[in-house]
């Protein structure tokens, strides 16, 4: 079997997500700009903390999607949406702890509310048409 002839429709995968793709910035944002600033003391514990709450919120967006019913795939967008509040409240404790300056906390707390107000507005949506199909 040959993959040749297979054509990749991005209109039909969780990557044209809108959630998804500011999700996938938060991630980034915190992978590059954040977990490098920490203290070798926090390697085992805020460090890892942070990889999987921000793993999380996009894992469960693109998981929610290849859900066959509405129901089922809003489930994991909202776990993608508390692991978005769970990553706010790491940014805080990073400035708390002085790991972080102001301008990183201000960046890093904006592309969280864009990213939670995009994913509340696809949840939104979704449940409209969980009410459309019933």
């Amino acid at each position: 079997m040959t993959f040749e002839n297979l054509e990749y429709n991005e209109k039909k995968d969780f990557t044209s997500l809108e959630a998804w793709k500011k999700a996938r910035s938060v991630k980034l944002f915190f992978y590059n700009e954040v977990i490098p600033l920490l203290p070798e003391d926090e390697k085992y514990n805020l460090n890892i903390q942070i990889r999987k709450a921000s793993v999380s919120i996009t894992d469960n967006i693109s998981e929610g999607y290849g859900r066959y019913h509405y129901q089922e795939g809003m489930q994991f967008y909202r776990i993608s949406r508390a692991s978005m509040y769970e990553l706010k409240d790491y940014l805080i404790s990073c400035f708390d702890f002085n790991y972080i300056n102001r301008e990183k906390f201000d960046k890093g707390l904006i592309l969280i509310e864009e990213a939670k107000i995009t994913l509340n507005g696809f949840i939104k949506f979704v449940k409209s048409q969980l009410q459309k199909a019933k």
